[in-house]
């Protein structure tokens, strides 16, 4: 009997609503998009593959038509949906409910082409009352939401596959550019700069301890800083520039004075142990209201802040929460809580904290964010009731539950009483007389004005529930409160001690990821869905590294968002960006059609455009609605051959020429060696000293010369001032020299430094005419020891490296040599046994290879092995803890393609920029998220059980029928999985 079959885009959704709905559906996944534009030459068709724009799989010819496909990997999905398909009585269509999810259902619709009804159905969240609602009140595929997602995906195809090449030629393969990637790089690279024109200023402060000796009370302390002396304000940090570390020209004017430690110390003395007086007392009520319920950026933020979670980590974890049914959809803007989120939440209220936490009427948020959709409701705990985070501990593992707990939190305190509290400020007055001073500081003679401040929370509300950045409310409440003696004007103080505290203006911090996530989103540049996705984008591109919990842009940072900006600059733009973003949620309402808007995009006002697109440009500029199926091409004639002509080193604007004409004329205006130079200063020779961006990677260059040293890829700029990068190019020159020469050969003996550290070369090689090495004629090197100075090498150092492998005499057994010598994995000896087989064992160090004998080798030799060479290869690095999802340990191991971090069933490579020895366990789990997301992605589940290898006969398999079966939660027949 034909069952109605439902089709998610993920493997554990599927699971979660084929267990609320039973056995009456056929609950299946697409694993992802089904359908993409190609990603490879071999994915496009071969009827488009000599067109030109075949490449991009966009027909900037036709209507800028997308040319979709079917990725290889994913053809068995397809084959195995529409053989459920063709069993099914009617298909719903349960994708996410965001343009993502819109197009996946459309591109289903197109794949599987259903010859039984189709209903779209929406909820968001997996409960079995939201299941059942959506499954009786379906709607239609969303045509504008599809076609704001193709506008997005064609947009950001044309951007990437144009501009990225051009990064290829200039600086260095292997680069990408992308819309919101490179605004969110310049980000990064814009504050650093900020960082690095920052001049701290130095100054001093006073604070006294000051104890109450009014004789109705016990005597409290307070501590008060000094604000005034003499009527001149005391510098503090708001008083610097930033770019000269010196007063600003308002403070200089105000006559502030900029207390330095000599006189600091010397108001100190005169201070400690003198009476005062309080001068005045201002208390004030305040009000401090609840945040909203999270939505996708600022659950980033928070987790982030409080759970030191990365992004990609809090969407991967809120993810899985969603589809497992405990929180609602996570990819949503909107602040708004159902008529039914409200009462769970209120009543959590009532039962946990009492009707005097409770507001009379529930508390509404107005969503802030642009485009957002107010259909779509805030990110909170699913169902009728809120479930405590007591209630599932035994439900989720560690992180899912802390995550829990943060939304939890946030959604119950957002229909929570506001916070009410106090704040008082109080002004002490402390005379010193012209007597009570040194002499160098009479002129300072007058009164001394100090200042305190205290809080005080009069009803918590909300703050029983959450604090922001906090953990622990309770804990939080008591650092919020700073509490004062019930001082009043006239009250008498003394004091009792006196501290001069010396302070130092810090540059602006550098972004992390929580920070970034809300720039982008304050700027409007982006949608906080794929927030994540982008700053994991920028780490693995190699544009920034992480510090801690920093984001430090690297050298290659600096060079393209240098090139972009000079040669590309609308593609930058903030504000540009920002306004693009704004055009394609108009788009996705249907206020504007897309093709007119890409078409001015790419072709520009004035550039060259087919005559199909002029037609459909025409068409809706006479208020057409306008869509590709209205959109008939007049001619199949291709666009002009020629660029618009282009004056040499003329600025380009996007408005003017388009993406097209930017990535065509406008390169060759590109100088790709200034862009990649970042000048450090002038050596005392009076040659430049520059920081370059190569196509093998970074480097130090002097001048135009030879001289030239690589640098690592996570170097950061502001730590590579000319007097660092001369040290570096001086231990460089050092490690590359002549110790002399051999007296045996009478060739030369060369120290080196290569990629993988110092070397010594015994002569050099023999060249053929063209300059290639001639086979057979490289020379012997030999990397030096750890425990050796390059800088101070000597020619008899260098002869010794040079003389292993050694052989150290024959085994008394076998008569074959045992040799002793230093190799990748460290000094070892071997041995040839009989049978062929190469037997080594490692040394514990280098010094052992200069005094080895025969007998201890050949003892060495007959103990047990330790571990072959793939398994030393394969050497464990580091242990970083468990894993709080699947309890396994996390190692770093070296790998055959270098470090990687593996859980035991998902290995992930670290990244060059990253160093594998200061890997910690956060960011170890977020490399093995990302690669278990890709892989799930591309219809992978790493984590499925291995099938056991036979050895036995063959077991035969009879099929008992032709029919197939459901696949949903318990997996049985294998097909969504």
């Amino acid at each position: 009997m034909a069952q109605p079959l439902i089709i998610v885009e993920s493997p554990a959704k599927a699971r979660t609503i084929a267990r609320l709905l039973g056995s009456g559906y056929v609950v299946a996944s697409s694993v992802g998009h089904i359908r993409d534009l190609p990603s490879r030459t071999a994915e496009i068709p071969p009827a488009h593959r000599g067109k030109p724009w075949a490449r991009t799989g966009v027909d900037v010819e036709h209507d800028f038509k997308p040319l979709y496909v079917v990725p290889g990997e994913k053809a068995t999905q397809v084959k195995r949906l529409k053989d459920l398909l063709k069993q099914a009585s009617v298909l719903y269509l349960a994708t996410d409910e965001d343009r993502e999810g819109e197009a996946i259902a459309w591109h289903l619709v197109e794949v599987l082409k259903p010859k039984v009804p189709v209903r779209r159905m929406v909820f968001h969240e997996i409960t079995k009352r939201a299941v059942e609602q959506a499954l009786r009140a379906p709607r239609e595929v969303d045509r504008d939401l599809v076609e704001a997602q193709e506008a997005r995906r064609i947009l950001d195809r044309l951007y990437g596959y144009e501009v990225s090449p051009v990064l290829w030629r200039k600086i260095r393969p292997g680069l990408s550019a992308g819309r919101v990637q490179s605004v969110a790089v310049r980000l990064v690279v814009a504050r650093e700069e900020r960082r690095l024109a920052f001049k701290s200023g130095s100054y001093c402060s006073v604070a006294l301890t000051l104890r109450d000796e009014a004789p109705e009370r016990e005597g409290g302390t307070v501590i008060a800083e000094l604000q005034e002396v003499a009527g001149r304000r005391v510098a503090a940090g708001r008083h610097f520039a930033p770019t000269t570390g010196e007063l600003t020209e308002s403070a200089r004017a105000e006559q502030v004075l900029l207390l330095d430690e000599s006189t600091a110390n010397g108001l100190a003395a005169a201070l400690q142990g003198r009476r005062s007086t309080v001068l005045e007392v201002q208390r004030k009520p305040f009000v401090q209201r609840p945040h909203p319920p999270f939505i996708t950026s600022t659950l980033q933020q928070e987790a982030g802040r409080k759970l030191g979670y990365p992004a990609q980590r809090t969407m991967r974890v809120a993810q899985r929460l969603y589809e497992s049914g405990y929180i609602t959809y996570m990819r949503t803007d909107s602040t708004t809580l159902s008529g039914e989120a409200l009462q769970a939440a209120r009543q959590v209220v009532t039962q946990l904290f009492g009707s005097d936490y409770l507001p009379a009427e529930p508390r509404l948020y107005t969503t802030k964010v642009k485009g957002a959709q107010e259909a779509h409701e805030a990110i909170r705990p699913a169902g009728e009731v809120f479930r405590t985070p007591e209630s599932l501990r035994g439900e989720l593992d560690a992180e899912a539950a802390r995550l829990y707990e943060l939304i939890w939190k946030r959604a119950v305190a957002s229909q929570m009483k506001d916070a009410v509290g106090e704040r008082t400020q109080v002004r002490i007055r402390a005379p010193l007389a012209a007597e009570d001073l040194a002499p160098a500081y009479r002129q300072l003679a007058g009164d001394a004005l100090l200042a305190v401040s205290g809080q005080v929370i009069r009803f918590a509300g909300y703050l029983r529930a959450y604090v922001e950045g906090s953990d622990d409310p309770e804990a939080e409440l008591e650092d919020k409160e700073r509490l004062l003696p019930p001082l009043v004007e006239g009250d008498p103080l003394s004091a009792a001690a006196a501290e001069v505290r010396q302070h130092v203006t810090q540059p602006p911090a550098r972004y992390t990821e929580a920070s970034l996530v809300k720039e982008l989103e304050e700027r409007g540049i982006g949608r906080p869905s794929t927030y994540a996705s982008i700053i994991q984008t920028i780490q693995e591109r190699g544009y920034v590294w992480k510090q801690g919990s920093a984001l430090v842009p690297t050298l290659t940072a600096f060079a393209v968002v240098r090139l972009l900006q000079r040669y590309f600059e609308d593609l930058v733009d903030y504000e540009f960006t920002a306004r693009m973003e704004s055009e394609l949620d108009e788009i996705g309402r249907g206020e504007q059609p897309s093709t007119p808007w890409l078409a001015r995009f790419y072709y520009g006002e004035t550039g060259p455009r087919p005559a199909a697109v002029a037609l459909v440009e025409a068409t809706a500029k006479r208020g057409a609605r306008g869509s590709r199926s209205a959109a008939q091409p007049a001619s199949d004639q291709p666009p002009e051959a020629s660029r618009p002509p282009v004056a040499p080193q003329r600025r380009l604007r996007l408005a003017e020429v388009g993406l097209m004409g930017l990535t065509g004329s406008g390169v060759e205006q590109i100088d790709a060696r200034e862009v990649c130079a970042l000048p450090l200063g002038t050596l005392a020779d009076g040659q430049s000293l520059a920081a370059r961006v190569g196509r093998y990677g970074p480097y130090l260059q002097v001048g135009d010369t030879e001289r030239r040293i690589s640098l690592a890829d996570d170097v950061s700029l502001d730590a590579l001032d000319l007097a660092a990068a001369e040290r570096l190019l001086q231990q460089a020159e050092q490690a590359n020299r002549v110790l002399g020469a051999d007296p045996v050969s009478g060739k030369t003996v060369y120290l080196k430094s290569g990629s993988y550290g110092p070397y010594v070369q015994l002569g050099d090689p023999e060249l053929t005419p063209k300059g290639n090495v001639k086979k057979g004629s490289k020379p012997k090197m030999a990397s030096v020891w750890p425990t050796m100075r390059p800088e101070a090498l000597t020619l008899d150092e260098g002869l010794l490296l040079l003389s292993f492998p050694r052989v150290l005499g024959t085994h008394p057994e076998t008569g074959l040599e045992v040799t002793v010598q230093d190799g990748r994995y460290g000094p070892y000896v071997s041995m040839t046994t009989p049978e062929g087989r190469l037997e080594t064992r490692s040394l514990t160090n280098h010094e052992q290879l200069k005094s080895i004998a025969l007998d201890e080798a050949v003892a060495l030799l007959a103990q047990p092995r330790q571990a072959s060479q793939r398994e030393a290869r394969n050497a464990v690095l580091a242990r970083l803890g468990d894993s709080p999802t699947t309890s396994t340990p996390i190692e770093v191991r070296s790998g055959r393609f270098g470090p990687y971090v593996t859980d035991g069933q998902v290995n992930a490579s670290v990244p060059r920029t990253r160093d594998p020895a200061k890997l910690t366990l956060d960011e170890a789990l977020e490399l093995l998220a990302a690669r278990e997301q890709t892989l799930r992605e591309q219809g992978i589940d790493p984590r499925a059980p291995r099938p056991r290898r036979r050895t036995g006969a063959v077991r035969r398999t009879t099929r008992a029928s032709g029919k197939t079966r459901a696949v949903g939660a318990s997996g049985k027949g294998g097909t969504d999985e």
